[in-house]
């Protein structure tokens, strides 16, 4: 059985690892919570044609990748809380261990870690590919399992989905038109997000994130950041490559590129790639540690 084409997702890339940039070590994780483990071989056999009677929720992740491996429990908590008075999940949970199977990531096209996926009658719906927070989560098996019971597949609803924030509109046209890779349109409706609600952190993200794809689009990121290397003053190139760095997930490099920036320039150019800088800074987790120490080392450079 052939695997079916992956459509475009919804491009979310703030917390994406490239598969080619993970350097991170192992870290333990408790087998219980990698639900069901995929394979070459049971993804054919089983997961596909189970996939007619539940959802199927991949989650592909690295052993590399401390963030990836971040939502693993968290997935695995949510499907378990799905589960029927009978004790039986609603949904299917899988992992995929993309250095383990790699003709599994091949097939479902995985640029980057953590990227998860739904499986609904053997099509493929990309969900994620970021770090997004427990409540985003939730909202988004949800309405999977919405769809899903659309189409005949499983039930109406998970069990919590009446306890939980409808999407809002603005929302909802963002992730149609990123779905169809319409990112002007999807800026667009963060906008209009922000222009009701202006306190709306989630709005906030949606939009910065936005504006990091519009700016990537086109790009070679390997590329550019391997040219900003070999053109330190080109400060264009700088920030087009700090673009690219933090959107494979290397926040510490893309920093550190414009930090050496700032401290070589003045005036102007030292103002721009301080704003630059700060707006990389809102696509960064409150609670990640090197977001502090870069802020320390922009005000050393500054001051």
């Amino acid at each position: 059985m052939s695997m079916p084409p992956l459509p475009k997702g919804l491009g979310n890339l703030g917390g994406a690892f490239d598969l080619g940039s993970l350097r991170q070590p192992a870290v333990s994780i408790d087998p219980d919570d990698l639900g069901y483990v995929v394979t070459q071989e049971n993804l054919i056999a089983e997961l596909l044609p189970a996939s007619h009677d539940a959802v199927a929720i991949l989650l592909c992740w690295s052993p590399r990748s401390a963030q990836a491996q971040s939502l693993i429990p968290m997935l695995r908590q949510f499907n378990r809380d799905d589960e029927t008075p009978d004790g039986e999940p609603t949904w299917i949970f899988g992992t995929v261990n993309v250095d383990a199977q790699p003709a599994v990531a091949k097939a479902l096209q995985v640029q980057s870690v953590p990227l998860a996926i739904a499986i609904i009658q053997e099509q493929l719906v990309p969900l994620f590919e970021s770090i997004p927070e427990a409540e985003q989560v939730r909202a988004v098996i949800n309405k999977v399992i919405e769809l899903a019971a659309q189409k005949g597949v499983g039930s109406a609803a998970a069990p919590e989905a009446s306890t939980e924030p409808a999407i809002e509109p603005e929302e909802q046209l963002a992730m149609s038109a990123l779905e169809s890779g319409d990112f002007f349109a999807a800026q667009a409706a963060y906008k209009a997000w922000i222009n009701r609600a202006p306190a709306n952190q989630m709005a906030k993200l949606g939009l910065a994130q936005v504006d990091l794809l519009i700016r990537i689009d086109g790009l070679d990121l390997l590329q550019t950041s391997s040219d900003a290397d070999a053109h330190p003053s080109d400060l264009d190139l700088q920030i087009r490559a700090a673009d690219c760095e933090i959107a494979q997930g290397d926040f510490i490099r893309a920093s550190n590129r414009l930090i050496v920036a700032i401290k070589g320039s003045q005036g102007d150019d030292r103002k721009r790639l301080r704003d630059h800088l700060l707006v990389l800074f809102e696509l960064v987790d409150s609670n990640d540690p090197s977001l502090p120490k870069a802020r320390q080392q922009l005000a050393s450079a500054l001051f």
